[in-house]
């Protein structure tokens, strides 16, 4: 009994010098180099738990023993659950030391970073049920009928659960597919916001007045989504008119006129400037351009100016722009069916 016990000190004592070595020097070592094998290594040591090696060294020590067949199996199941949890802790770390290089090598890319939210969660998910079904074998317990159940259950809980899992999906394809990444400013329906973050289930954006809008992801890849980040330049459609008593010299002028004014502005691209038409109060004019720059501050700057410009064009030239028409209906007093003449109006006979 003993030589059992002195055994098991003995592992034990010298797994746990190992681990303060590696933890220790190896650390200091580590701080001061590039690489990240060696952090992995020290991260491994620093996730030992000494009560998992203390189960582990008992069990070498019982080796030694010549226990009945009931405590031995009792042994070894012990000492195989702690070596799974001890498994699935460095499983642990070394997910997360991957996670953490792509992390670093896509720090430009937030949304590969919220993909790295995600697997981090499936994964981690997946190991320890994997880990937690073979402790469970090797205590007895009758796993295929166990996963049998819980694969019954886990279709009563996914028809339950789906519109979470629906969300996950979602959020796992607007990841992966990228119709906009953490940072744009995107418009869902008649909202308007900047994506802050992409979660399991929801997408949250912030909008333009201060707000914080919360979308479902399943919700939001069934709408339609205009990504104004990946906007490359801008369009203006420019429309006005002119009363019909301005002279056609002046009318014909105008579109060159816009068109000077358009090609005066930096960061602008003139497309076309006609006299549309004959409307039912003034002549109609259009002109469209281009502000080659996605910035929207940009955007107004030059399409004030060029609205400015043609005020001050058209001041010179003597050209007026058309008013509204205004329709006014005038309604004598009178009773409806009432033939009865009024005062100052010839009697009819008939």
């Amino acid at each position: 009994m003993l030589i059992a016990l002195g055994i098991a000190a003995a592992v034990f004592l010298v797994l746990l010098l190992l681990r303060k070595l590696v933890a220790g020097r190896l650390g200091t070592v580590a701080e001061r180099t590039a690489t990240g094998v060696d952090d992995f290594v020290v991260e491994l040591a620093r996730r030992s738990r000494p009560l998992l090696i203390a189960v582990v060294s008992l069990y070498l020590g019982s080796l030694y023993l010549a226990l009945p067949e009931g405590q031995a199996r009792t042994a070894e199941a012990v000492a195989a659950v702690a070596l799974y949890l001890q498994l699935a802790l460095w499983a642990s770390v070394a997910i997360d030391f991957w996670l953490a290089r792509q992390r670093r090598r896509l720090e430009h890319d937030a949304t590969s970073v919220a993909l790295g939210g995600i697997l981090r969660f499936v994964s981690k998910l997946i190991l320890w049920s994997v880990l937690l079904l073979m402790a469970l074998d090797n205590l007895g317990v009758d796993v295929t009928a166990l996963i049998a159940g819980l694969g019954v259950g886990g279709i009563a809980v996914a028809l339950a659960l789906q519109n979470v899992l629906g969300d996950l999906l979602a959020s796992l394809s607007i990841v992966l597919d990228k119709p906009f990444v953490l940072g744009d400013t995107i418009t869902v329906e008649d909202m308007t916001g900047k994506v802050e973050s992409i979660g399991l289930k929801t997408t949250r954006l912030r909008g333009v007045g201060g707000e914080q809008l919360i979308f479902s992801n399943g919700e939001l890849l069934k709408s339609r989504i205009r990504n104004w980040a990946r906007l490359a330049e801008r369009r203006v459609v420019l429309a006005f008119g002119v009363p019909y008593q301005t002279p056609a010299g002046a009318v014909e002028r105008i579109p060159a006129i816009v068109r000077e004014l358009v090609e005066r502005q930096d960061l602008t691209r003139f497309d076309r400037a006609h006299f549309k038409g004959f409307g039912p109060s003034s002549l109609e004019f259009e002109a469209a351009y281009w502000i080659l720059t996605p910035d929207y501050t940009a955007f107004m700057d030059r399409q004030q100016a060029v609205n400015l410009g043609l005020m001050r064009a058209f001041e010179r030239e003597g050209i007026a722009f058309a008013q509204p028409a205004t329709t006014f209906r005038l309604e004598l007093p009178g009773k409806p069916g009432d033939d009865r003449p009024r005062e100052g109006e010839p009697k009819t006979s008939g």
